[in-house]
């Protein structure tokens, strides 16, 4: 694939403050479907602002094409942008507001005409031109939105969190929609959100962000079965994630027991973070489990139970079919490829244990501790 962009130590920051990007290097390709995922705070929307031409870095370079564009304004990139607020204009309806962009540009009212038709049925709103856009469900105007940011064929079209205002059905019918309207034009697209699910079944490559930089740049599949650090493995999805000790190759110590996994080049008794996704646990017999615990609690999630396991102080999630009682001990069984060997990081020992399900509980719990002792 083409290389579209280049963005090359990418540095901001506003008002002298910490810097919302710190030095980023990332290449996006033509016809990916690329997405920006990290909580809020991260920098993932300034970095979008930023290919977009709606903010200038304080350091490094943006490319497009092989040419710096950090100075050309927005509306002389080959670059669109949906934002989460529609931005539609009230007073027109459905065909003028896709058409606005070729109007404005002078075109022919029968290039106008064709191009707009082409739209409308490209985002599935053929016979809506008429329609006032007040008119129109959120999905719907979302729809006109991303047609009259593809009427101009732009090369690279900019999404900053577009699903975020839609109910939970809707988000995923437009989830679909969009894939198929990327594949089918070819366009690069690059969304913004903080829905890891979102991320996981839209994108060809995914970039997770945290704190202004990038964790890990790689495919779905990849940043979840592999992810490089504690944050990456918490962010994406459910994990249980422990301290442990690679022995040697494809041998690692955790939870007082030896166990077979999949990793090797690691430095000999090496201390590492062991990463098991809760579906990946099998419930077996207590006199069969390489470990055992009591069950604290059960969830019914519709398809699967949840259930957190007491594993000598460690609280573990388990995703399983098979359903358990609270207090029941059970045994738990793991495969080799159950276990993810990660190097230690800064976010070591701060994720991964289920006795809280949000850093805000476990930290309101520690002031309560501290105004009891005092």
């Amino acid at each position: 694939m083409k290389k579209i962009i280049e963005l090359k130590n990418i540095t901001k920051s506003f008002d002298g403050e910490q810097p919302v990007l710190d030095n980023i290097d990332l290449d996006i390709y033509s016809n990916e479907f690329l997405t920006l995922l990290g909580p809020s705070g991260c920098g993932k929307t300034t970095l979008l602002r930023l290919i977009g031409g709606f903010e200038t870095p304080d350091a490094g370079d943006i490319i497009f094409l092989g040419e710096r564009i950090n100075n050309v304004p927005p509306y002389k990139r080959n670059v669109n942008t949906v934002f989460q607020k529609y931005a539609l204009f009230p007073h027109l309806n459905v065909f003028d507001n896709v058409a606005f962009p070729l109007k404005e540009k002078k075109v022919p009212k029968e290039e106008i005409e064709e191009k707009v038709h082409e739209m409308l049925s490209l985002v599935a709103l053929k016979g809506f031109e008429k329609r006032s856009v007040t008119r129109l469900s959120g999905g719907q105007q979302q729809r006109v939105a991303i047609a009259r940011a593809l009427i101009s064929h732009p090369q690279v079209l900019l999404l900053d969190e577009p699903l975020g205002a839609l109910d939970l059905k809707l988000r995923k019918d437009m989830q679909v929609e969009l894939k198929k309207i990327q594949k089918q034009t070819g366009i690069t697209f690059i969304f913004v959100t903080h829905d890891q699910e979102e991320a996981l079944s839209m994108s060809d490559t995914v970039v997770v962000m945290s704190e202004g930089k990038i964790h890990q740049i790689g495919t779905p599949v990849d940043i979840y079965n592999e992810p490089v650090n504690a944050f990456v493995a918490d962010f994406i999805g459910e994990s249980n994630i422990l301290d442990g000790v690679m022995l040697e190759d494809y041998k690692v110590r955790f939870s007082g027991q030896t166990f077979h996994c999949l990793d090797k080049e690691f430095m000999k008794n090496e201390p590492v973070d062991v990463v098991v996704r809760p579906e990946d646990v099998d419930i077996v017999p207590v006199e069969k489990g390489q470990l055992t615990g009591v069950v604290t609690s059960v969830t019914f999630m519709g398809v699967h139970y949840e259930i957190i396991v007491d594993v000598n102080g460690f609280k573990w999630m388990i995703q399983t079919t098979d359903f358990v009682d609270v207090d029941e001990r059970i045994g738990i069984e793991l495969e080799p490829d159950a276990i993810h060997i990660m190097k230690k990081s800064e976010y070591s020992n701060l994720y991964g244990d289920y006795s809280s399900f949000s850093n805000e509980l476990d930290e309101l719990s520690e002031v309560e501790e501290e105004d009891e002792d005092e």
